[in-house]
């Protein structure tokens, strides 16, 4: 992969970064300045008014802080429900860079003879987001290309959004104290600055290829590393139709698209300990093969959290645990997390979202993921109920690894529930829990993140 110096562009320039404290600051902090106000004059909050101002801020700026507040919303009470509302409608698309600007852009990664390094380039973005945007290219051997573009000052401006996303949760603590959210911060913050960098996404992907390399219904694009920089990724384009183009196919179709997901999502994590953090609809596409739906292309390897081996075993003993209601296990298991102070109320608190969350793998039947629950709502009531009795007996704090595996849990079933899907998840679940061990997972997870060449995290 090509190792260019940062140019002037991407340096994290102390000026960019205050221009963005007070665009960003300004916004957020005037409407903590309210709340406290009438924290401190015992008036009643209108969250839902107060949500709105909030989204109403942070919608006139593009970049990391809208990738946080869509990121925020998707987090079952990481925020008041009335605050995820508002900031799940937030359009994450940042404006795209125009030509001229690509070009320049494109000059910094790969020199001036860039262009001459491809056979065709579009100038104009295929699709755009927080953090860049993706262009289609063909290679010199003629193949079909995608190239994701960083944003400028993408360093200066998480640093920024990061520092001031404090404020939002400052904004929480005031309102509401049942979840310590240090450990979601944390969480959130580590992972958006992996998402900067992507020759460490080159290597997930390298890694996601060895994981499922047998499994024909999978596929993940191939990275041109002569291509790309930190802030240049090359990668072969992936054709698919949307998921949601499956919506109203017949229900088998919608079921196979279903098993290739569940498939990519807990098989790398119940053999690697490795989950994809953003179970989005737009992070796959639809493989057709004569027609028929096969199998699904993985998209997008920003977001990727790798867990200690540890971690992976206490989700298969809280599982266990609750199918054989085994309650010492289950305790076992949220130790092992890293849980802590857990009284009996509190476990029984705990109980009520792991059931949940767990529902549909104890259920030994073809079923939904949930029955009669909107794909926004999902998991949504169920927290609340257990909202409701940790403002009784927590505060709890919640360990940096529950916040993506809860997030992706969530997000997959929302998919389901979208696509409407059936399947026996029990059965499913079994087959790629069957014979766990720790130490098997140990050395594969050692192995196979040496043959990527992706360091296991400390």
């Amino acid at each position: 992969m090509t190792d260019k110096p940062a140019n002037d562009d991407e340096q994290n320039r102390l000026s960019a970064r205050a221009a963005r404290y007070v665009r960003v600051g300004g916004n957020i902090g005037t409407i903590a300045a309210k709340v406290a106000g009438q924290r401190l004059f015992g008036l009643e909050r209108d969250n839902t008014q107060m949500a709105g101002q909030l989204a109403a801020a942070l919608g006139g700026l593009k970049g990391p802080i809208m990738k946080v507040a869509q990121l925020l919303s998707t987090i079952p009470d990481a925020l008041p429900k009335e605050y995820a509302a508002e900031l799940s409608q937030l359009q994450s698309q940042a404006p795209p860079m125009g030509p001229g600007f690509v070009r320049r852009r494109m000059i910094a990664e790969l020199g001036p003879d860039w262009a001459t390094r491809f056979q065709t380039f579009a100038p104009e973005a295929a699709a755009s987001a927080s953090l860049g945007q993706v262009h289609r290219a063909t290679s010199l051997d003629g193949r079909s290309l995608a190239v994701k573009l960083q944003y400028p000052d993408m360093q200066s401006a998480v640093e920024a959004d990061l520092n001031q996303l404090k404020l939002v949760f400052a904004l929480h603590a005031r309102m509401d104290r049942a979840i310590d959210t240090a450990g979601i911060l944390s969480e959130i913050s580590a992972r958006l600055r992996e998402e900067l960098d992507y020759v460490l996404e080159a290597g997930h992907m390298a890694l996601y290829g060895q994981i499922l390399q047998g499994d024909p219904r999978i596929r993940i694009p191939e990275v041109l590393p002569e291509l790309s920089t930190k802030r240049l990724l090359t990668m072969t384009w992936m054709e698919g139709k949307p998921v949601l183009s499956y919506k109203d196919a017949s229900q088998e179709t919608r079921d196979i698209i279903a098993l290739s997901m569940f498939q990519a999502w807990w098989f790398p994590f119940s053999h690697y300990g490795v989950i994809h953090g953003d179970p989005h609809l737009g992070n796959y596409s639809v493989i057709e093969r004569d027609g028929v739906p096969a199998g699904l292309n993985l998209l997008d390897f920003g977001c990727i959290r790798t867990f200690p081996v540890k971690f992976v075993g206490g989700v298969v003993d809280l599982y266990r645990g609750l199918l054989e209601n085994d309650r010492a296990r289950v305790v076992h298991a949220y130790e092992t997390w890293g849980f802590d102070k857990l009284s009996n109320d509190l476990i029984d608190v705990m109980n009520v979202w792991a059931k949940f969350i767990y529902g549909p793998l104890l259920d030994d039947r073809v079923r939904r993921i949930a029955e009669e629950v909107p794909p926004g709502e999902y998991g949504r009531r169920e927290m609340a109920q257990v909202h409701r009795a940790l403002k009784e007996k927590g505060p709890v704090k919640v360990p940096r690894e529950f916040v993506f595996m809860d997030r992706a849990a969530i997000g997959l079933g929302g998919v389901f529930l979208h696509l409407g899907a059936r399947a026996n998840w029990y059965r499913l679940f079994n087959e790629t829990i069957e014979g766990f061990d720790l130490e098997t997972v140990a050395a594969r997870q050692r192995e196979t993140f040496a043959k990527a060449g992706v360091p296991l995290p400390v």
